[in-house]
């Protein structure tokens, strides 16, 4: 059946930079199709992704590895047989998650595949241990039906019967010798798979502290880019204060602008009637000197009015007295005609007698 795809997603691919072992390269330019892989053969499991003609990831999962999510929508591993760091950004945070509970699942598979092949590993060693036991007893077997040809040549069908299964155990020895060579063999593969492995995990740990190195000095980078994002969010902050004032001092500008367009339109208008000065100046010295013709005149209107007001007041006082004196005059011409009246009366008396 050879290998067969479980599991198919796109993500963003990128491996870790070999010679900083900090920054990320993009191993494509846009999102791939990333896919886990059964080999039912081998029973094993790998992550495959290409990219047009070019295999970007080709990992075989470990029971050692481990799938880290860094971010929301960012996940890595570490690969210590390709000797790099695979990182996956995705679209979204539910593709994130079922991609590393898929990895999850494939690392218990292999680690179940491993234990599975140490036990098939122990029971061929084991039987080839025993088969290397019970082959000198059948050699001795076979020797001593060896000595006894004579017996075989004369014998009957009971010799014949012994031939036979001596025969069959010749061959089955062969068989166990060939399978302990086999076996043989086959474990001394597995001790150099098993070496080769304890190398990769002894290289995976040493990874695995260079990788928590890294992390630790990717976290201290985070958190400086951090603080410098706060910083540059303040200095954005009071960038837009810088321009709100800018903004504000403009607009003052402008106005400054239009009042010393005014000011020099007033400036202008003074000028022009700056030239009118000297005419005003002329007109004002002759209005002086009739102001001041006009004083004089004032000056000796008052005197005549102070004058006439004397003779007004002498005037009056004369009236005055001319009206005691009027006074003082009808009063004694009252009398006087209340008198002639009193003489009239006595005359028509006297007349009135005769």
């Amino acid at each position: 059946m050879g290998e067969q795809p479980i599991f198919t997603t796109r993500a963003h691919v990128f491996q870790i930079d070999p010679t900083t072992k900090k920054n990320w390269v993009p191993a494509s330019k846009q999102a791939v199709t990333v896919s886990y892989f059964y080999d039912s053969t081998r029973n094993s499991y790998r992550i495959i992704s290409v990219d047009g003609s070019k295999v970007i990831i080709n990992s075989t999962i470990t029971p050692n590895m481990t799938f880290t999510k860094t971010s929301q929508k960012f996940g890595q591993w570490a690969d210590s047989r390709a000797n790099t760091v695979f990182g996956l950004g995705f679209a979204s945070e539910q593709q994130l998650a079922k991609f590393a509970e898929k990895f999850q699942e494939v690392k218990e598979a292999a680690k179940l595949a491993r234990d599975k092949s140490q036990e098939k590993m122990e029971t061929s060693s084991n039987n080839s241990q025993e088969s290397g036991r019970e082959t000198p007893s059948s050699t001795q077997a076979s020797s001593i039906n060896g000595t006894d040809d004579e017996k075989i040549s004369h014998g009957g069908p009971e010799t014949a019967a012994l031939m036979s299964e001596n025969d069959k155990l010749k061959t089955t020895v062969e068989q166990s010798n060939t399978n302990a060579k086999k076996l043989e063999t086959e474990l001394q593969t597995l001790r150099d798979s098993n070496a080769r492995l304890v190398d990769a995990l002894t290289e995976s740990s040493a990874n695995v502290e260079i990788w928590k190195k890294q992390l630790n000095t990717c976290k201290e980078e985070s958190d400086t880019l951090r603080e410098k994002i706060a910083e540059l969010e303040s200095q954005c902050e009071k960038a837009n204060v810088e321009k709100e004032r800018n903004s504000k001092l403009t607009v003052r500008v402008q106005e400054l602008e239009t009042e010393l367009q005014d000011k020099e339109q007033e400036l202008e208008n003074l000028r022009k009637q700056a030239e009118i000065i000297p005419q005003l100046m002329a007109e004002c010295e002759s209005i002086t000197e009739k102001l001041q013709a006009a004083e004089v005149k004032n000056k000796d209107l008052e005197d005549r009015m102070e004058g006439l007001q004397a003779d007004i007041e002498d005037s009056q006082s004369k009236q005055g007295n001319m009206k005691g004196e009027l006074k003082k005059f009808m009063d004694v011409l009252d009398g006087k005609i209340d008198e002639l009246h009193e003489f009239r009366q006595g005359l028509s008396k006297l007349g009135v007698d005769n």
